[in-house]
């Protein structure tokens, strides 16, 4: 299955950089971003193991849990979407997409 990234999830990913480097611990904000990587790889195999987003019960909008972040995917038949990387407290809205 075919992985895209949205500009938003990439801008995630960056901000999680900028936060640890600001504070000091630019190596936990890299380890972070690698981990969180990799977790995203393994939806290619795996498409369906993440569970649908609690607040939006759409069984095409989907996330995995990279604690304390929530990375959000769309979820369609030859493609996947990755639409947020964002940390698990915040509350999830997502950007207006053509589904």
């Amino acid at each position: 299955m075919q992985l895209l990234i949205a500009h938003s999830a990439v801008d995630d990913l960056e901000a999680i950089k900028s936060y640890y480097q600001e504070s000091g611990i630019a190596h936990v904000g890299d380890k972070f971003v690698r981990e969180i990587i990799a977790h995203i790889e393994t939806l290619s195999d795996h498409p369906e193991i993440g569970r649908m987003v609690p607040e939006f019960a759409e069984p095409k909008i989907r996330e995995l849990i990279h604690p304390p972040f929530r990375i959000v995917y769309l979820l369609e038949s030859q493609m996947l979407h990755i639409i947020r990387v964002w940390r698990s407290e915040r509350l999830l809205e997502l950007p207006q997409m053509n589904y």
